[in-house]
């Protein structure tokens, strides 16, 4: 498949403050990119930059093989057939849904106009309420006009900066999922930015771990999550449990027994293994070696710690059958383990 976007050693500085540096990646035709990294570390601006709000210090940036920012040049947003979804859902308030939608379409006739909007509104599933004002739509509502505002002129690229921040947990879940189907449906090549791990990881094709204003790693949500290419980034992306171990006889040695490296290393090399909680597993045994010491009962799953050789560990588990605290376990862990040099 082609490439929609192509960034290539992108630098940006504001003054002496260094926001971005080195940054390449590509962003395949029809396909959902997020960038994920922590607050202030660049994500905005790595949109304004391909959006043409702001000029780039070095590298280069193409869009459909026509490069648009370089240290020497720069093509007006306008120019860029760029669509842009701000954080607040911004919408003009004295216009009903569907002139907000339809604001950038003046170039075309009555009817194909009013044909596209009424496309976009049953695209995002509010067809009834294209007379509504911005004021009597609820948040996810809102949001839902903005992206079709956004998409209404058939954009090359859709940039979304953090859409979801401004709702409550519940609805942000749930508009997750409403504009992966959305985006899907259009065939639209989009750029997320989110320091919400699960969010990046839940929706997107490829994720990109934007760190120390570099892409740290890119990759599909399964292989980032389960393959870090650090112990950083390993507990970056969520819970990890990490003990020391050394390669003896083609294994990890360590306190929680010897493990399954997923790629070979060289005999005695010492390191680190970064475990996710969900491939603990605690199996009863009155003589075993690790005690319960705490437990989190979220219904479905349990958080449940244990003191082990290795210090204490977390292990998530089925809520329902969780060991209780006190109870003395047996510590295993499931499947192959990502081990980590440090000599």
């Amino acid at each position: 498949m082609t490439e929609k976007l192509i960034l290539s050693n992108v630098k940006k500085s504001f003054g002496q403050t260094s926001v971005l540096t080195n940054v390449s990646f590509g962003v395949t035709d029809g396909s959902l990119l997020t960038i994920l990294g922590a607050s202030g570390g660049g994500k905005t601006t790595l949109l304004r930059l391909i959006a043409g709000f702001e000029t780039l210090d070095a590298g280069s940036i193409v869009m459909n093989g026509r490069e648009v920012s370089s240290s020497n040049m720069s093509v007006p947003p306008e120019k860029r057939n760029v669509g842009f979804v701000p954080q607040e859902a911004a919408l003009f308030p004295h216009l009903s849904a569907k002139k907000n939608i339809g604001y950038g379409l003046s170039h075309l006739n009555s009817k194909a106009r009013n044909d596209r909007i009424a496309e976009l509104l049953d695209l995002i599933g509010m067809s009834e309420l294209g007379d509504s004002m911005p004021d009597k739509l609820s948040g996810g509502q809102r949001q839902r006009v903005a992206i079709a505002r956004a998409l209404a002129p058939n954009p090359d690229i859709l940039l979304l900066d953090e859409p979801f921040a401004a709702l409550d947990a519940q609805l942000r879940s749930r508009l997750r999922d409403d504009v992966r189907a959305i985006l899907s449906k259009a065939k639209a090549t989009a750029i997320l930015v989110t320091h919400d791990q699960e969010e990046a990881l839940s929706i997107a094709d490829q994720v990109a771990i934007l760190r120390d204003g570099t892409v740290a790693q890119i990759g599909s949500p399964r292989s980032i999550y389960s393959q870090p290419i650090d112990v950083e980034l390993a507990k970056f992306l969520g819970d990890a449990v990490v003990v020391s171990g050394v390669i003896q006889n083609g294994k990890v040695s360590t306190q929680l027994g010897d493990l399954i490296p997923i790629v070979s290393h060289a005999e005695g090399l010492v390191g680190q293994v970064a475990i996710r909680p969900e491939n603990l597993y605690l199996q009863p045994d009155p003589k075993g070696l690790a005690t319960v010491t705490a437990r989190q009962y979220f219904g479905h799953d349990a958080l449940v710690e244990v003191k082990t050789a290795a210090g204490i560990v977390k292990a998530r588990t089925s809520g329902p059958i969780s060991p209780e605290i006190g109870m003395r376990v047996t510590v295993w862990v499931r499947g192959s383990v990502n081990f980590y040099a440090t000599d």
